[in-house]
């Protein structure tokens, strides 16, 4: 499919991120619809036909993984690449097992965006396999998010996390747990 015959559905509430993203896949020849949220996304979804769709996990009031059930319901043969901020196993994988294409995360340029429309799907599964990470495993992808968000200042991590710096650099000390 070339990209004038493609619509791109974009749902993000950060306005800013909506408006340069939409801009950068008009410039590469795509018609884009913007949605803020879950129900302006299924109005525009049911009075166009979209293609493709990029939806932010996180957003008010229904969360992005609903949008994805919701899009797919409507339209079956729609592709949708989960875009996130927050990153996790547990949401990729309810993301993927949904019918999500690829979950990525931000910050995510356009052309990333449009290759993970482009690669080719891995053959379906019956049922995803899942392990429930563990607490710890938990644990240590906030801290990780959490320590990105502050720019790796660690003094600043402890107070957003609420723990004593020596506690998150002990913590950071360890590798993180393979589960």
């Amino acid at each position: 499919m070339t990209s004038t015959e493609c619509t791109i559905l974009l749902v993000d509430d950060d306005d800013r991120l909506r408006d340069r993203l939409g801009k950068a896949l008009e410039q590469r020849g795509f018609r884009v619809l913007a949605a803020p949220d879950h129900p302006a996304a299924l109005a525009l979804a049911r009075a166009h036909h979209v293609d493709r769709a990029v939806v932010d996990l996180r957003m008010p009031g229904p969360h992005g993984l609903r949008v994805v059930q919701d899009l797919l319901e409507h339209q079956p043969d729609i592709e949708i690449v989960v875009l996130t901020g927050y990153g996790s196993i547990a949401t990729a994988v309810e993301a993927m097992r949904l019918g999500a294409r690829d979950y990525l995360t931000k910050p995510c340029h356009a052309d990333r965006i449009l290759a993970a429309f482009e690669a080719e799907p891995e053959p379906p599964k019956e049922e995803l396999e899942f392990e429930i990470p563990s607490l710890a495993r938990l644990e240590w992808e906030h801290i990780d998010r959490v320590l990105r968000e502050c720019n790796g200042n660690v003094s600043k991590a402890a107070r957003v996390l609420g723990m004593h710096r020596r506690t998150l650099q002990y913590k950071l000390a360890k590798f993180p747990v393979p589960r």
